[in-house]
């Protein structure tokens, strides 16, 4: 047993009432009632980053929330770690479906159950623990080290872009590492070397000038629900291709070398459909789950209101309706450009006697990069001596904006290496993190710190 190890394991009661303390800060970035409990979430990692024994801690101000910056600098000659993650955490809402209070951390079955314990509490304080763990038994670090952690990744990092590029040179690095990826399955770990991007926007369509007695005006003016499902409906084929003129203009095609490696992970689509109560899985023909999932671009109606919602019936003309839609991009989509055609694609196929309004939201670019660098080689050597198990390498169907963000003001490889599982229900009800990983997680951590300066001279 190595001495981080031995460490790992006489501290792990202390770290878990530690991450407890942690979770039990409602630090919920969206909600302005707690923004007083979102600092107070960036302060305990401060401290914490004090107590280990890094210096220059500082909270960066923006106009939210603040970023949390510190470092450890005593290893010259060495490589410099970057490492990204965020404190905040998504609202708790619906509280009912929770079996245990959401921030009230209790372990069940070899789980913590707690709001932000798998997304992305757990592993952010994982890292500060794993540098704890090398510092007290090796007096040292084996690389130099960096923290950016941020609080308003759940409200899409607004202000981070920003803070980055004022502090452009006090967060150069030679690597970034991040840990808000999720595993393959239970005890198969994975490298993430791909994200999808996003593009967000809202429909509204508006017919008359009030809603109508359909039995007075039916048939003589257009319903603006009837409006805005044909103009949704004409968005995708039933092949699952998306109908916007101009959507994969510039989309890279999976390599022959990336499909055989998606194929050898030999994913179950049926056990999939029925884990999810559908009789088949859905998509754009001629690609599998994987692929459409990881490598290829979608838009999806996330929700869909107008006319009369109540119990019973109403005769009624709706004269609004609204949609709300997201795309998911791959390189090389251009998240800007993709609203751009989705906003025409509207005003084009928008029936007579209806007009439209299309609003723009967030957005964020792609991120691929090739999983043959050798920092991201030394992740899956370094998941294969904690789990006895060969990672794989993967893409992931969801995004981080911030990831494009780094690699283009840093530019350095960025390795998405997570620990928490796809069921873990981040963002849901009864959201929790394995123990199993928190532990197995901690000493991957400590074996990638130790031999990354090994890589990279490689």
């Amino acid at each position: 047993m190595s001495n981080f190890d031995q460490y790992l394991s006489e501290h792990r009661e202390q770290h878990l009432e530690e991450l407890r303390e942690f979770l039990r800060i409602p630090s919920i970035s969206t909600l302005s009632t707690h923004k007083a409990d979102v600092r107070r979430a960036a302060e305990f990692l401060a401290e914490q980053a004090r107590a280990i024994g890094f210096e220059h801690v500082e909270l960066l101000e923006t106009p939210r929330h603040p970023v949390l910056y510190a470092d450890w600098l005593h290893a010259p000659g060495r490589p410099t770690v970057l490492v990204y993650g965020h404190y905040d955490v998504q609202p708790v809402d619906p509280l009912h479906l929770w079996t245990s209070p959401p921030f009230e951390p209790e372990i069940r079955d070899g789980k913590l159950y707690a709001r932000g314990a798998s997304d992305d509490k757990g592993p952010v304080f994982m890292h500060l623990k794993s540098f704890e763990a090398l510092l007290r038994t090796a007096g040292s670090l084996p690389v130099n080290v960096k923290l950016c952690i941020e609080g308003e990744e759940e409200i899409g990092s607004p202000h981070l872009p920003q803070v980055l590029a004022d502090h452009q040179e006090r967060f150069q690095a030679d690597v970034i590492v991040i840990s808000d990826t999720p595993m393959l399955a239970p005890g198969r770990p994975a490298v993430c070397y791909g994200l999808r991007g996003l593009a967000a926007l809202e429909v509204h369509v508006y017919g008359a000038n009030s809603d109508l007695h359909s039995g007075l005006y039916g048939g003589m003016v257009q319903n603006a629900v009837h409006a805005l499902v044909e103009v949704l409906a004409s968005m995708r084929g039933p092949d699952g291709r998306v109908q916007v003129a101009g959507f994969y203009d510039g989309v890279q095609s999976l390599s022959a070398e990336e499909r055989q490696a998606f194929a050898d992970l030999a994913y179950d689509e049926v056990a999939t459909a029925q884990t999810l109560g559908v009789d088949t899985l859905f998509g754009e023909a001629g690609y599998t789950a994987l692929e459409r999932v990881w490598a290829r671009p979608t838009l999806e109606v996330n929700g869909i209101y107008g006319g009369f919602q109540g119990e019973g019936t109403k005769t009624v003309i709706p004269n609004e309706a609204h949609a709300k839609i997201t795309c998911r991009l791959v390189p090389d989509q251009d998240p800007v450009r993709i609203q751009q055609l989705i906003r025409q694609h509207v005003l084009t196929h928008l029936p007579p006697g209806a007009r439209a309004e299309v609003t723009l939201q967030d957005t964020g670019r792609p991120y691929v990069t090739p999983f043959h660098h050798p920092a991201i080689q030394l992740a899956a050597k370094a998941y294969e001596e904690a789990y006895g198990v060969p990672a794989s390498f993967i893409r992931m169907g969801g995004s981080i904006p911030v990831v494009e963000v780094f690699d283009r003001l840093v530019g350095a490889p960025v390795v998405l290496m997570g620990f928490g599982l796809p069921d873990e229900n981040f963002h849901a009800p009864n959201e929790h993190f394995s123990l199993d990983n928190f532990d197995k997680g901690l000493r991957t951590l400590c074996r990638y710190w130790t031999g990354l300066p090994d890589a990279l001279r490689e």
